[in-house]
């Protein structure tokens, strides 16, 4: 026997709660125990004007784009895709159901101004190692981390040596990650 066709009827009210809908085992709740974006606020505020528009939360951007390095999303349009469409993401950015997601264009806006000239990456990636020390996941005696992206000529007969490269004037034709990171290592000299 054919059941009857369901059809969708709009609940007037509903109780969901998007805490119960997040795995216990999902990376964004191991992350989110150790995250406090708490003193975000403080530390931007002398990069945020009195006036004009109010901005999107600083705390709601840097959980977005954590979620975008975390789970590999590159693209800051699928980025802003993706929270709007999943719960988890939903839910560690503390946007629940009916918050609105940012434009993409504000990530790149915030990303390569404020959140640059803040050091406010820095800031936080202290403070979550720090956390990590006092709750023992990490020791402190020493350790290397090495998360660059940059684009390495592997090729033993064309590879130049670094003097070499230097003296045919090629670093101002290294892309921006590599210019900073070869300024990085003079001043450390």
């Amino acid at each position: 026997m054919m059941g009857e066709r369901l059809v969708i009827q709009e609940s007037l009210f509903y109780e969901f709660q998007l805490e119960d809908h997040v795995p216990c085992d999902h990376l964004l709740r191991r992350i989110d125990r150790f995250l406090d974006c708490s003193e975000l606020r403080q530390h931007l505020a002398g990069f945020y004007s009195s006036t004009g528009r109010p901005s999107v939360d600083p705390e709601l951007m840097i959980g977005m784009l954590l979620i975008g390095y975390c789970l590999g999303i590159r693209s800051e349009r699928r980025l802003c895709e993706e929270v709007h469409l999943n719960l988890a993401y939903r839910w560690f950015c503390r946007l629940g159901l009916e918050g609105k997601v940012p434009d993409h264009s504000t990530f790149s806006k915030n990303r390569h101004g404020r959140f640059r000239e803040s050091d406010l990456f820095r800031h936080l990636f202290e403070a979550v190692v720090q956390r990590c020390l006092d709750g023992g996941l990490v020791g402190g005696e020493g350790f290397a981390v090495d998360a660059s992206l940059i684009h390495a000529d592997a090729n033993k007969q064309r590879s130049l040596a670094g003097s070499d490269w230097r003296a045919q004037g090629r670093t101002g034709a290294a892309p921006r990650a590599v210019q900073e990171y070869l300024a990085t290592l003079d001043e450390a000299a």
